[in-house]
């Protein structure tokens, strides 16, 4: 991904990035996007774009591993996610789901990972502390709680399923307060002009709807406009 692409992710939202990957496919179906609402901690400055740094938890039952085999994943956990390319945004699974307790995302967690780098946190799981989360580290979480159960790493780096979106090690994920998508390999090149010609041919029918009552000829004439931009 180059830095011009980057910038640009960085501007728009998520239902733009969808919509951008059907222009560079040439048609619709494309469908490797969260379902269902998602949580913002940070509505207003929610977007994230990066490489997905894998993981899963669980919390709802104490770990049936030895104390020590747990630490040393967990810290093994810590050292990849402070690994791999950037950027990168974390994403954790909580295998739990959808009876997620472990608020594995509060203060102490988010600030670590920023310090590692990362740009936010991505999660079928649980986030909390809402008014002590870093600056510039969103959490796009399915729920909020008080309590961290008993959350413990299950795996590392080996993908995660976020809202009925698979995730694999590795892949470029777009988010914001809308949900999440994962941007498929053989587009990323074709993006950045994907998402320029969008904006584009919107313009056509949105820059006269945004100018007052417009007619139904008005209406249907920039229609037409649009829908021959598109084809």
């Amino acid at each position: 991904m180059n830095q011009s692409l980057l910038d640009l992710l960085k501007k728009v939202d998520t239902p733009t990035v969808c919509n951008a990957i059907e222009v560079a496919q040439g048609k619709r179906g494309f469908n490797d996007f969260t379902r269902g609402t998602m949580l913002s901690s940070d509505p207003k400055n929610s977007v994230m774009v990066g490489y997905a740094r894998t993981a899963q938890i669980s919390a709802l039952a104490p770990p049936t591993e030895a104390v020590e085999v747990i630490k040393t994943r967990r810290m093994a956990y810590y050292k990849h996610m402070s690994e791999g390319m950037r950027p990168a945004i974390v994403v954790v699974e909580d295998v739990d789901y959808p009876n997620c307790i472990g608020a594995y995302w509060g203060e102490v967690n988010t600030n670590i990972h920023k310090a590692f780098g990362l740009s936010g946190a991505l999660t079928n799981g649980v986030m909390r502390d809402l008014g002590d989360l870093p600056d510039g580290f969103p959490v796009l979480a399915a729920s909020i709680g008080p309590s961290h159960g008993y959350v413990h790493v299950k795996t590392i780096g080996q993908g995660a399923n976020i809202r009925g979106m698979h995730v694999s090690e590795g892949a470029l994920v777009h988010a914001d307060l809308h949900g999440a998508v994962v941007i498929p390999d053989d587009i990323i090149e074709h993006l950045y002009e994907a998402i320029q010609t969008l904006l584009r041919n919107e313009k056509i029918v949105l820059n006269p709807a945004k100018q007052g009552n417009m007619s139904f000829e008005e209406f249907e004439k920039s229609w037409a406009e649009f829908e021959n931009a598109r084809t």
